[in-house]
Order: structure tokens, then sequence, then C-alpha cells
């Protein structure tokens, strides 16, 4: 079997969802009294987002918070949860026009990933649901069985991303440099380093910063949910 010759990547929040899949299960774990506090949970789940939008959170940060949410909690559990969350918050979330852009990269051989940020327990179901198999997300520690709440390893995060793409796929025996063209699909400033290092950066569904950066590098900008945002408009 030959290698494949084209690379896609996909970031998996605002840029194949219309939405935030790390900051939507905290507030569905808050709203239904599964994170304390209500009202405190809310409120440090609005922080947390604010500080990432503005490129002013750490990976060890977004960790404490949000893998602390699966630690202490039985992973079956855990799991009649995120069962409920799929159904209610992001099946309906998932659209025909991000799985055509995944299946258009598929048909045409390209080996694909998602490459996000977001936990892998989140973010393991939704990577199904988009039909790709292969998830490059943060892996969270566990031990005998339960979530710790901290990171295992490097966190899919700003530069952890490349470290963990190229981790990756030197176990498939290759690297960026393999391919003779490379797409990495992204709404944020934090994807910065690997918009950097592919051939094909796309700014899709771009943050205002990132496409005002999109437009001074000449970088194809995508806007995806276009619909949504003139409806909400």
């Amino acid at each position: 079997m030959n290698a494949p010759t084209r690379l896609a990547l996909f970031d998996l929040d605002h840029t194949l969802l219309p939405l935030d899949s790390d900051y939507q299960w905290a507030d569905f774990l808050a709203r239904t009294g599964r994170a304390g506090d209500p009202a405190q949970a809310i409120q440090r789940n609005e922080d947390l987002m604010d500080r990432y939008n503005a490129g002013n959170l750490t990976a060890a940060q977004s960790a404490e918070f949000m893998l602390g949410l699966l630690s202490g909690v039985d992973p079956d559990e855990l799991a009649r949860w995120h069962a409920q969350y799929m159904k209610e918050i992001i099946e309906p979330a998932i659209l025909p026009i991000a799985l055509d852009l995944v299946r258009q990269h598929q048909d045409q051989g390209d080996l694909c990933a998602i490459v996000t940020s977001t936990n892998e327990f989140v973010a393991g179901p939704i990577a199904r649901a988009l039909g790709i198999p292969t998830l490059i997300g943060t892996i969270p520690e566990q031990k005998d069985g339960r979530y710790t709440g901290r990171i295992q390893g490097v966190a899919s995060f700003q530069e952890g991303k490349i470290t963990r793409v190229d981790a990756w796929l030197r176990e498939l025996g290759l690297g960026l440099d393999s391919f003779a063209s490379s797409h990495f699909y992204s709404d944020s400033t934090n994807d910065l380093p690997l918009l950097d290092v592919v051939t094909h950066p796309v700014a899709t569904n771009p943050s205002p910063r990132l496409r005002d950066i999109a437009k001074a590098r000449q970088w194809r900008i995508l806007d995806l949910f276009q619909e949504l945002q003139d409806e909400k408009s």
C-alpha cells in the first residue's frame, strides 16, 4: 500500500464544530449540577474561555479546571453523562458542510486527523461522529482506571500540537516533509505554530485577529458557518 502524499489536519472547536466542545462540556456539567456549585462553575468556565480567546491561557491552567471535572467520578457515570452531552449538544452541531469538508480530503486519499487542545475523553466520541479515526488531543492522565485531573505527556496546545503531530507521524514512519501538501484548518491564533509549518494553512471561521493575520499572509480563509453567522446577525 502506497503512503499518502497529502495530509489534512483539522482543529475541532469553532472549526469543524460551530461551538467549543470543552466549554460546552463544562457548561453542561455545571448546568446539570455535576460540577459543584453551578454559579461558580459557570463563572470559572466563562473566565477560562475569555483567557483562551485572548491567548492568555496555558495548558496547565485549562487542565486544572477541565480535567478536574473528570477526576473522582466513576468512569461508567462519566460515559453516561457524555452520551447525554453528545445527544443534546454535539450531534445537533455536526453540520453537513463540515462533514463534506472532511469527506473531500478522505475521498482524495489524504491522511486525516483532528488536532485539538480539547481532552481526548471529551473529543473522542466527537471525532468518531465526524468520521475521523485519528484524534490528537490532550490526554487526561488515568490511575487505577480513574482520571487524576492531570495531563499525560505533552498537551495538544499551541506549540504542543506540533510536538504531538510529529510524534504521531514518526510512529507511521513519516514526517511533515513526507507530504507533497499538508493542510491545517483552524479558527484560532493559538494554532499559529502549526499553521506556520504546513504548506496550506486555512483560517477557518477565524477569530478577528486570525482573519487579519491570514489576510496579511495571503492564507486561504474559509467561513464554513457563514449562514449561521448571518442568521444571528
